[in-house]
């Protein structure tokens, strides 16, 4: 028999083959594991938008706090003569949590001194079962145009402060959409303010009847500059270079000298037109000819059109021209016309009260605020009557061909196709909105939640 030598190394086939068939198993299910899950691929970071959503799906979307069903997001605002610990108690809280909520927002915020119509979400739990008080998980409101503040409830109960500030940029914003409600509703999903919606609307009044014209579905498109925080949220605009619907193009430019302008697609003048609606957002409830008179109640020609809106509406200087009359006459209440070239005249009555200055002599641009609406004279509602006169004639003011403006030629025709050249390419790369690129980040930020 061989003698065990402890100098000599030992050899054993048997463990170390065993070894060796184990480390090729575990490679061939590594393999195997490998080709049924191939590797997730790496997630691109979430840009400021994405987060953002991200922290309000959190805030709305928490845990429930043990014995609470799952918060619910309920909006609130500040009615007048009350106070913001009893608007949070509105929310559904109890009084002791709406005070301490409220002592703990003082931190960061003047409480005592707030206005009425300030808004605000509570995320509120209820009980299991429905009894008890409900509870506050959280609220969160923005207390100037990229700042805001959050109460939020950790796990162990407290309510935690934190309060964001995003930076803000500056950008030139192609919005393009179609309707869906009114075209204020539809342009503000796209990060279009009021006021530049306004401009649009003015623009367009002189081609477009927007209650008569416009259906869902008609597609716009907007460029406008515009200060936009991280998250997406419009804070200003700036000047609308660019505006189109139901295929009606119109650009800005501006000519030697620095006026203003906008122009066809072939460089023609807008400014030259009437407005076909001189007031914002306003439905035609009366049209022109033989009609049964509301208050004298028999068949009468009516001279114009009627538009109906809200009482103390601003009314709008249909084309550039000169005021000739702005007094009181007779059953057309308040009244105003205005002169325009080419022996037209405009006619604005019912009116609550007259532009701070309006005078006969005054020089007036189109679209300049030159009235209200009302109901003086001989009116059941608050509405405009709207008439045009040409060569001292009254005409049906829906299909009134009015003078068009100046034509651009030479250098400036030059100029402007070049700056339009550059506004189509803008439209062409950045067809998708600012809306629709919040979206797609609030989708991708849900798988995040939930995991």
């Amino acid at each position: 028999m061989q003698e065990f030598d402890p100098r000599r190394p030992t050899f054993r086939v048997t463990p170390r083959l065993a070894i060796g068939l184990a480390g090729l198993a575990a490679l061939a299910v590594g393999w195997k594991l490998a080709a049924d899950n191939p590797p997730a691929q790496a997630r691109a970071p979430l840009d400021p938008a994405a987060i953002t959503a991200l922290q309000h799906a959190a805030f709305t979307q928490s845990e429930a706090q043990p014995g609470f069903a799952r918060p619910q997001s309920v909006p609130v605002k500040v009615m007048p003569g009350e106070t913001l610990e009893s608007a949070v108690e509105r929310a559904g809280v109890p009084r002791e949590e709406a005070r301490r909520a409220v002592e703990m927002l003082g931190e960061a915020m003047d409480t005592v001194h707030i206005k009425a119509g300030m808004a605000f979400d509570a995320a509120v739990a209820r009980p299991r079962g429905e009894r008890g008080p409900a509870r506050l998980i959280g609220l969160s409101l923005r207390t100037g145009p990229a700042q805001s503040i959050t109460l939020s409830r950790t796990f162990d109960g407290a309510l935690r402060l934190r309060e964001m500030e995003e930076k803000i940029r500056d950008e030139r914003t192609v919005a393009s959409g179609e309707i869906a409600g009114s075209l204020y509703e539809s342009a503000s999903r796209l990060g279009a303010n009021p006021r530049i919606v306004g401009e649009m609307v003015k623009l367009f009044s002189h081609k477009i009847d927007f209650d008569r014209d416009l259906k869902p579905g008609d597609a716009f498109t907007m460029v406008f500059d515009r200060k936009i925080t991280e998250s997406g949220r419009t804070i200003e605009t700036g000047a609308l270079e660019y505006a189109a619907i139901k295929g009606v193009k119109f650009y800005r430019f501006e000519r030697p000298g620095g006026e203003v302008q906008y122009f066809d697609e072939t460089g023609k003048n807008i400014k030259g037109f009437l407005l076909r609606t001189p007031v914002d957002n306003a439905r035609m409830t009366s049209r022109f000819g033989m009609r049964r008179h509301p208050i004298l109640g028999y068949n009468r020609m009516h001279q114009g059109i009627d538009f109906g809106a809200g009482s103390g509406t601003p009314v709008f200087a249909a084309g550039d021209g000169v005021v000739v009359e702005a007094r009181r006459w007779g059953g057309y209440g308040n009244w105003v016309r205005i002169r325009h070239t080419g022996g037209f005249e405009t006619g604005y009555a019912h009116l609550s009260r007259f532009a701070k200055g309006l005078r006969p002599g005054q020089r007036v641009a189109q679209g300049q605020v030159v009235a209200y609406v009302g109901s003086t004279g001989a009116s059941t509602g608050p509405h405009l009557h709207y008439e045009i006169w040409l060569n001292g004639k009254r005409m049906n003011p829906v299909g009134a061909k009015a003078p068009q403006g100046t034509v651009l030629a030479g250098g400036e025709l030059a100029a402007f196709r070049a700056q339009k050249a550059r506004i189509d390419a803008m439209i062409k790369d950045q067809g998708e909105a600012p809306a629709a690129r919040l979206a797609l980040a609030q989708d991708e930020a849900s798988p995040a939640l939930r995991r």
